[in-house]
């Protein structure tokens, strides 16, 4: 067959391929056109999910009558003029394939007004590629796009879709999605007539909670902390779900990158490496963020519907998440209801989240093990017959509440301590707690530079490749900090001398070989210390109280205390929850009293 240019119809049709998947797929190009225009309000009507009608209003600048016809040529923009442009692209679209693709396999027409035009005009589409001249219209400052008959040149795509309450799915999931990135648009969606979805423009802290409240559910907002951290150019900030948020999918997770959307692997691993130790096995974060970086630093250019996105210094991104997301995460501790902090948020319901949570410094922190805690044990007595109210005369002379996780009453099966505070009870499993507290104490030291190495009595050879072994030379030092001591042994093999004291049990042969496999990929690896993590979890589970041991009350006020000023105390290393408070509301509803 010879070689001839395709038809601009045909060439519009394979473009829309890529941009146009299903009916949520317009709507995601209509809604970023129009807040690009600088719309404040929007109004969204679908019809059939879609595929019969989608109507998009917006209050934005508009279009003159002349620039008409050229909004829906192929590649013509107004957001870029040069490469410089492309490098430092702020705006959500910049293709120039949108409306004509979309135009390719729909009945488009479109209905606009500037400002300084005394009246509107409107251009149709028949699906042929094919427009009328602008002709006059009645229209408010803004533009109309009205897409009907998707597909209905294209039967074979039109085959694909699925049924009206699937599609619909999809085009409310857009919605919510860009009404979570622009907090000061006013968003308004209706399908077949009836009211889905109304969000006014915040204009506060509180209008955004509500409008991700809105979109999320008053349970994420109830169980998230607010967060807000700028460093070396990057600034983070938005909502992190508490581990005992956690899901069994990974459905609440939306993340913008200078307002836009994306999935990146570089964003999501950082996530996952930030929560690794305080989520349980197979459960997923909650979060809505938004990383603002000067544009020339990521290439949104890298997927034609724009969902991915590459990052220059993918590395610098990668370690301002995980620091800023891990420190959060440690920093939460429980404080005295009411007691407020700059970056929390109270939980309204039982289970760890229904804590105020406080950064707190804490001092040096006592010695490792049940001795540690027995050496800082409080002169509290056996509460007795008094009670919560002796505990408090004895101790707080001077001081007039309890502190955030109260006073110790009891031992409950020899698993769970009961403790009173000012607003209610405690629940607390010790063996949880205790190691928590265990694992934190570990992973201080190694952070101190205390790693043990153990020398390997009999050296083991490993068979790698030239790139691996040269590697292995290249981060000697590194690896030597992590405790392994490696020599390279020849072109193809490495000689493993020595290994952390922590991963004797493991297949050290294995891990050697995967730290080097990514060392090769990525010029970074993490096995050794997410293997050494998790020996030491094993350690602090090993060494911590276990369930029915008995406590006097002040081994019990010394785990509190310590509750206090461990980072991420609230679960265990393994993501169980460790506390949680019943408040005295809660107890009075139990009990009918005041009713």
């Amino acid at each position: 067959m010879p070689i001839r240019e395709l038809p601009p119809q045909l060439v519009n049709q394979i473009a829309a391929g890529e941009v146009v998947e299903r009916p949520a797929s317009v709507v995601k190009e209509l809604l970023e056109n129009a807040l690009d225009a600088g719309a404040s309000r929007i109004q969204l009507e679908v019809e059939e999910g879609g595929v019969r009608l989608i109507r998009i209003r917006d209050d934005g600048h508009g279009m003159p009558r002349d620039e008409l016809p050229l909004s829906v040529a192929r590649h013509a923009t107004s957001k870029i003029a040069s490469l410089d442009d492309l490098e430092h692209v702020a705006s959500l679209g910049f293709r120039g394939e949108a409306l004509p693709s979309i135009g390719s396999v729909a009945r488009v027409s479109i209905t606009s007004r500037t400002a300084e035009m005394m009246e509107a005009a409107r251009i149709e589409g028949d699906g042929s590629g094919r427009y009328s001249s602008p002709a006059p219209a009645a229209h408010p400052k803004g533009t109309t796009i009205e897409v009907r008959d998707l597909f209905f040149n294209t039967p074979a795509r039109r085959k694909f879709l699925r049924q009206e309450k699937t599609e619909f799915s999809h085009v409310q999931q857009v919605v919510e999605r860009i009404a979570l990135s622009r907090f000061g648009l006013d968003l308004r969606l209706t399908h077949n007539g009836k009211g889905i979805m109304s969000v006014a423009a915040a204009r506060d802290s509180a209008g955004e909670d509500r409008r991700v409240a809105a979109i999320c559910g008053q349970a994420f907002i109830d169980n998230a902390v607010r967060i807000e951290h700028d460093a070396g150019g990057l600034k983070l900030f938005g909502w992190v779900g508490l581990p005992a948020f956690s899901r069994s999918q990974a459905d609440l997770q939306h993340f913008f990158v200078n307002g836009r959307m994306v999935r990146d692997k570089v964003i999501a691993h950082a996530v996952r490496q930030a929560f690794q130790d305080v989520l349980f096995h197979g459960r997923h974060p909650a979060f809505v963020l938004f990383l603002e970086m000067d544009p020339a630093g990521v290439d949104v250019n890298a997927h034609p519907t724009k969902h991915e996105v590459r990052f220059r210094n993918g590395r610098q991104v990668h370690d301002f998440l995980f620091r800023t997301l891990h420190q959060v995460l440690a920093e939460t501790r429980p404080v005295v209801p009411g007691g407020g902090s700059a970056v929390t948020t109270t939980g309204s319901g039982m289970g760890p989240a229904s804590h105020g949570f406080q950064s707190i410094r804490s001092a040096a922190r006592p010695p490792a093990g049940i001795a540690g805690v027995q050496a800082q044990l409080y002169s509290v007595p056996q509460p007795g017959a008094a009670g919560m109210q002796g505990v408090r005369d004895d101790v707080l002379q001077e001081t007039p509440s309890a502190p955030p996780m109260g006073y110790a009453l009891a031992q409950l099966h020899g698993i769970y301590i009961l403790a009173a505070t000012d607003s209610g009870l405690v629940v607390v499993d010790m063996h949880a707690a205790h190691e928590r507290i265990m694992y934190e104490r570990f992973k201080q030291q190694l952070a101190q530079g205390n790693v043990p190495v153990q020398p390997l009595l009999v050296p083991e050879r490993v068979a790698v490749t030239r790139r691996e072994a040269d590697l292995a030379e290249e981060h000697a030092a590194e690896l030597a900090a992590a405790g392994f001591e490696l020599e390279h042994g020849g072109p193809e093999t490495v000689t493993l001398r020595a290994i952390p004291a922590a991963l004797k049990d493991h297949d050290l042969v294995r891990l050697v070989r995967d730290v080097l496999s990514d060392l090769t990929e990525h010029g970074a690896s993490d096995r050794v210390a997410r293997a050494i993590d998790v020996a030491l979890g094993t350690s602090a589970c090993h060494t911590s109280m276990r369930a029915h041991r008995r406590l006097t009350i002040p081994e019990m006020n010394a785990l509190l205390r310590d509750m206090e000023r461990t980072p991420r105390a609230d679960q265990c290393n393994h993501g169980r929850p460790t506390w949680f408070r019943l408040t005295m509301d809660q107890l009075d509803r139990m009990f009918l009293r005041g009713q």
